[in-house]
């Protein structure tokens, strides 16, 4: 039996973090070495784009967790943690959540590892600053946004910036648009 087809008579066919039935498709835990049904979960295309940091939290879709941060599946379980980690800092109810949830040593170890990686990532801005989540930052350049005729304006705060996985960049609104910046034409 493949592997999709292993996900999808485990979670009934519906998205084993938010019941959703629909777009499924199979998401790979990481790290994964080999690629196998443990250490996979069945999710819909809004979870998954939202797990992977595709697209923005958000904050109210996620109080599905609530049900499934208890499911017997590990793989579930890794996800739901990481998850709750990453929405704590701004939301009460995934605190007390995470708080709750309780994970076999080896299930937390595996949960852990992706948070640790991340965490290994710093983000410098032109003058060596390090920066975090939620800072504002202003541009120290005029900078052409790719795929509009939107300048962002030497000068510009921008606030609440987002992480991503490269060190080089952020993420941040401009005039109302989510890009893409890199760190070395910011300042904190």
């Amino acid at each position: 039996m493949s592997i999709e087809a292993t996900l999808q008579t485990r979670s009934n066919h519906q998205c084993e973090l938010c019941t959703s039935t629909n777009e499924l498709s199979v998401y790979e835990v990481p790290p994964v070495a080999e690629a196998h049904s443990d250490k996979c979960v069945y999710l819909c295309e809004t979870c998954k784009a939202q797990v992977e940091g595709k697209t923005d939290l958000l904050a109210n879709h996620w109080h599905c967790l609530n049900d499934s941060m208890w499911s017997q599946v590990p793989a579930v379980q890794v996800v739901a943690y990481r998850m709750l980690k990453r929405l704590a800092s701004d939301n009460g109810w995934a605190q007390d959540a995470l708080d709750m949830l309780y994970l076999e040593d080896d299930t937390r170890s595996w949960a852990e590892q992706a948070l640790a990686v991340e965490e290994d990532i710093v983000h410098l801005d032109s003058n060596g600053v390090r920066l975090n989540a939620g800072d504002t930052v202003v541009l120290i350049k005029d900078l052409d946004v790719k795929g509009s005729s939107l300048v962002a304006k030497r000068g510009t705060a921008v606030r609440n910036i987002g992480l991503t996985s490269n060190p080089e960049h952020i993420e941040g609104r401009v005039e109302g648009q989510r890009i893409v910046i890199l760190t070395k034409y910011v300042k904190k």
